[in-house]
């Protein structure tokens, strides 16, 4: 019932661009701050960047002036414009929702692949 789909993966060479997209539930969109996260082959999950109910945005510092995360109201989806990309970008991208209401879970898409080639 709940389902977070991500989309717009692919692989690029280093410079290059992509637009990720995560669809998400009306409910769970409405009541989330919006996330997305990264998994590198051999390495732990991190934080790629975030976005409120209300619009507010936070970025990991290495990627400030990269990346741009945004939300899509009338679509409920949560966007991730990516430039300038590096091959140490290559990574598998995750949707996450984390709902403010106490006691609801967090929410992950099953992931997009990334491939930036140098």
């Amino acid at each position: 019932q709940v389902q977070l789909v991500e989309s717009g993966g692919g692989l690029v060479k280093a410079g290059g661009s992509l637009r990720l997209s995560c669809a998400a539930s009306g409910i769970i969109f409405s009541f989330s701050t919006m996330g997305w996260y990264r998994q590198a082959p051999g390495k732990e999950r991190e934080l790629v960047a975030t976005i409120t109910a209300g619009g507010s945005a936070s970025y990991a510092d290495s990627l400030k002036g990269r990346f741009t995360i945004s939300r899509d109201n009338a679509k409920n989806t949560v966007n991730l414009q990516m430039n300038s990309l590096k091959p140490e970008d290559t990574a598998v991208y995750f949707c996450n929702a984390e709902p403010s209401v106490t006691g609801w879970r967090v929410y992950w898409g099953q992931g997009t692949q990334v491939t930036v080639s140098s």
